[in-house]
């Protein structure tokens, strides 16, 4: 979040360092960067010389315009610069970014309904339990070809697989230049490579805090769609584009630190894991199907979430496989000892997605939740018989069901908070419905001709 204003009412360190960078490297544009309640990133577009401005008084816009926000009796809203987020953008090299918090004019108290305050809340929860949440994701995304008029194809430009290299790998100069972009607005990336679909792709960043890293993944799919606009491709993050190939996940890893110490380890635990990650995932497990609602939360992230394509959709936990909802990774030295929440999707907001991901795991830990065993089989391979024997549920089917259950747990919904919660519920409510009623493609192939 923002820094506490200068004891002045002026600007803080950090700030100035910001509008020393806009003269030093020639910034003419400022993006006044946020999200609304579905994920979409939003910008105001300011010249630079309003940037003391902005910090010092805030840029107002209509929030009446933006999906989720307000009434339009209600529409005056404030974008509050946060300095530490300030990155110039790699393809238009005179204009920089800044991530903003919203802030309720009539309060003059962060707003509510903004994304980014509701992780925040998330975070402060933790940090009164005396711990900081680190976290770390893996988006995934298809490249496509565009068609003579710049529209999206679903027509893929390499057949590659997993970690192919050229000639298959057809797009490992555009993940190259994707990361060059990245790293020049302060991204340590860790690695990239091809996914297991033709057309996919996945880069991996550093872990970070978690608010930085929500920062980061909404900043990442706009690098990336520009990126790829400049091959002539179009990048998506939509979860299953292509019937009957493995779709896009994100998943995340969390841990939590205690005084600096990585509270999720522990040397004499048979996984390594102590038991307040134990805790934390047993959380996760026991809210999982209210939580797919937030981190899976359109109507195609459940053409994803299937068997046979290497998608969890069984509630459980494993350190072998990958089968199960939640998986402990290898890691080499404690501090990297973590959790890997494998369910969640590009789709999703991050901002809300971690907030619900983390109040449902430190729900297991102030409720002292027992962990159950791991499951070290090959889930996919288990009939339902067997499942029903190790207690194992499975994920909602639909969007329809995911809202249902998030409705009905007051954990996750109240994780959204006053106003995102009945909003998200709202507009996820609209779609599913609209989805049922629609007629699809397969169905007049399967149909028309039939009856």
């Amino acid at each position: 979040m923002t820094d506490d204003p200068a004891p002045d009412g002026g600007l803080t360190d950090e700030e100035r360092d910001v509008l020393e960078r806009i003269d030093r490297e020639g910034i003419d544009f400022l993006r006044l960067q946020f999200t609304d309640i579905l994920g979409t990133v939003k910008n105001v577009a300011v010249p630079a010389d309003q940037a003391e401005k902005a910090f010092t008084e805030g840029i107002y816009f209509d929030g009446s315009s933006i999906e989720g926000f307000v009434r339009i009796q209600e529409s005056d809203m404030r974008l509050k610069p946060d300095a530490s987020t300030f990155a110039v953008l790699p393809w238009r090299g005179t204009s920089a970014r800044l991530i903003c918090d919203v802030i309720d004019t009539s309060t003059g108290e962060p707003f509510q309904g903004d994304p980014r305050a509701v992780l925040q809340d998330a975070l402060d929860r933790a940090e009164s339990m005396g711990y900081e949440v680190n976290a770390a994701p893996e988006p995934e995304f298809f490249l496509f070809e565009e068609d003579e008029e710049g529209k999206a194809t679903t027509n893929t430009n390499d057949a590659g697989g997993y970690f192919d290299v050229a000639p298959k790998d057809l797009a490992s100069d555009v993940r190259r230049d994707i990361i060059y972009g990245l790293e020049e607005m302060g991204f340590d990336i860790e690695a990239s490579h091809h996914e297991v679909a033709e057309g996919q792709h996945e880069i991996n960043f550093e872990y970070d805090d978690a608010l930085s890293t929500a920062d980061n993944v909404a900043t990442f799919r706009t690098v990336v769609r520009a990126i790829a606009a400049q091959h002539d491709l179009h990048a998506t993050f939509m979860p299953k584009p292509i019937a009957e190939v493995n779709g896009s996940g994100m998943h995340v890893h969390f841990s939590l630190f205690e005084d600096g110490e990585n509270a999720f380890h522990d040397e004499d635990d048979e996984f390594n894991l102590s038991e307040a990650a134990k805790q934390f995932t047993a959380g996760i497990l026991n809210h999982a199907p209210a939580l797919a609602a937030v981190t899976n939360p359109t109507v195609n992230s459940y053409k994803r979430l299937v068997p046979g394509y290497e998608a969890p959709v069984y509630v459980a936990w494993s350190d072998r496989n990958r089968s199960a909802l939640i998986r402990k990774p290898a890691a080499r030295v404690p501090a990297a000892s973590r959790i890997e929440a494998r369910f969640p999707d590009p789709s999703c907001n991050p901002y809300l997605a971690f907030a619900v991901l983390i109040h449902a795991g430190l729900d297991g830990m102030e409720n002292d939740l027992d962990c159950p065993d791991p499951i070290r089989e090959n889930i996919y391979e288990f009939d339902e018989q067997k499942r029903e024997e190790y207690g194992i549920e499975t994920l909602p089917t639909n969007l329809g069901e995911a809202v249902d259950a998030l409705e009905t747990d007051e954990t996750v919904y109240d994780a959204l908070g006053p106003h995102v919660g009945p909003k998200f519920v709202e507009a996820k409510r609209a779609e599913f419905a609209d989805y049922l009623v629609d007629v699809s493609e397969w169905e007049l192939d399967r149909y028309l001709e039939k009856f």
